[in-house]
């Protein structure tokens, strides 16, 4: 009787933590000093909720930052079930740069905050995407064979430096762009592309 009573305690605590990450997410999206006050509000929790939950505004960012990593890397799978592997390349990519707004602006305290442990747990889920994907691409052909996946996350950094807003997301659209031609560059029946039409 006492677990069945505490069962739906458990059950409300969870979505409240779950509700409190969605809402401090888009929160940090759009302004990174977003307070924990402003975020309890819009989740529809009393502070002392959030608080139990996350002591601190560094705890509610690495619960964040967690989640997301957890989210890019099972996105993957999904997407090659969807499209085609080049396609679900792109769209992943689109995936890490919207990620990379997300950390900016609080990259410096995730970078004094992130253990080994962590960032070991974060790299190893993410170039675990990146492989999955690139191994996808080679077996179908669309881009060149014997990419390493740790070169490609590295190339990928610049997502970190690309500021916010409409003229970030269209440089970071472009840039990657060039990544996957140079992907491409060499891939089996791949015809070496020309220079691209400028529109007028």
């Amino acid at each position: 009787m006492a677990e069945q009573r505490n069962e739906p305690v458990r059950a409300d605590a969870r979505q409240n933590r779950a509700r409190i990450i969605e809402v401090a997410r888009d929160a940090f999206t759009a302004a990174p000093d977003a307070s924990l006050n402003s975020i309890a509000k819009k989740a529809g929790v009393g502070p002392g909720t959030l608080y139990r939950h996350f002591p601190t505004r560094e705890a509610l960012i690495l619960a964040v930052y967690r989640h997301e990593v957890e989210q890019l890397a099972a996105y993957a799978p999904e997407l090659l079930e969807d499209h085609p592997p080049l396609e679900a390349l792109r769209l992943w990519f689109d995936r890490l740069a919207y990620y990379g707004r997300v950390k900016h602006g609080v990259s410096d305290i995730l970078h004094s905050l992130t253990d080994d442990g962590l960032a070991g747990e974060i790299y190893g889920a993410v170039i675990g995407a990146v492989t999955l994907l690139l191994r996808a691409c080679e077996k179908d052909g669309s881009i060149r064979p014997g990419v390493d996946p740790d070169d490609v996350l590295l190339m990928l950094g610049f997502l970190w430096r690309t500021g916010p807003g409409e003229e970030g997301e269209a440089r970071v659209a472009r840039l990657l762009d060039l990544v996957i031609d140079g992907l491409r560059l060499g891939a089996p029946g791949t015809p070496v592309a020309g220079p691209r039409e400028t529109r007028s």
